[in-house]
């Protein structure tokens, strides 16, 4: 039942962050967008293998060989635990431990802060991309080239939001709308901007907007080590689900 529960939310999250390109190969999804961010370049299992494990292996790091970029495996608990040690010993290293933290909506009450207006829109348009790579600090021409269309190509429901000070997004957040699940993302806050409750009330306003458009359950992916964020998330009402990180090396 719980593998069950953690392929519907790894699916979700697949759904939410579209990669530049993926190629199928065997019920592994071969990912890659320019090393964007680790979930968008990594090989993701979604079945069962019947090509060999050692040729399916040598055939990715051919793939992120030919594209000059690290070959990354995403490990999550539904991924056999046997992978995870082949990896290992072929000299993977582990990369960007996540923690994913989940939350019934049924109830849901926020502590609301009526001096924070959130601006919300279902379109995420050009200029909410190049103020959030602003916040986020994307200088990279290839980024700023190809993440645009990536963000365009979520084939879900969204919820953008932002909280704007003096002309410039201050902070920024993503809800995605998945059957009755709301994914969190894209929650970002300049250096100037923090410690004001500006990413509570932006999760927040995302949050009632989901629940608004049917969401019942909402998910969300934090760095482990980011002891500021989980507190943040905790605040909500998120609770820790489990781990995943990805098994990383220069081919």
């Amino acid at each position: 039942m719980q593998d069950n529960h953690i392929r519907k939310i790894e699916e979700l999250s697949m759904n939410a962050w579209p990669s530049y390109k993926i190629e199928l190969f065997d019920k592994w999804l071969i990912r890659f967008s320019h090393q964007y961010t680790y979930r968008t370049n990594c090989v993701e299992q979604i079945g069962e293998s019947s090509i060999p494990v050692c040729k399916k292996v040598s055939y990715c790091e051919q793939i992120y060989s030919d594209y000059n970029t690290p070959c990354n495996f995403k490990i999550s608990p539904v991924v056999a635990p046997d992978f995870d040690d082949f990896l290992k010993l072929r000299g993977y290293d582990i990369k960007h431990i996540t923690n994913v933290m989940t939350m019934s909506l049924k109830g849901y009450k926020p502590i609301k802060d009526k001096n924070t207006e959130v601006i919300l829109s279902d379109i995420i348009t050009d200029d909410w991309i190049t103020e959030l790579f602003t916040l986020n600090h994307t200088t990279n021409p290839v980024h700023l080239r190809i993440v645009p269309g990536m963000f365009k190509a979520i084939p879900k429901k969204t919820i953008v939001a932002a909280v704007i000070k003096d002309g410039k997004m201050a902070a920024s957040g993503l809800g995605i709308l998945d059957r009755d699940d709301l994914g969190i993302y894209a929650i970002y806050t300049s250096e100037n901007h923090r410690r004001h409750g500006y990413a509570y009330s932006i999760c927040n306003a995302i949050i009632e907007r989901g629940i608004s458009m049917g969401a019942n359950y909402s998910y969300l992916q934090v760095v482990k080590d980011n002891g500021s964020a989980v507190s943040l998330y905790e605040k909500l009402g998120f609770k820790y689900d489990y781990t995943y990180w990805f098994r990383s090396k220069i081919v």
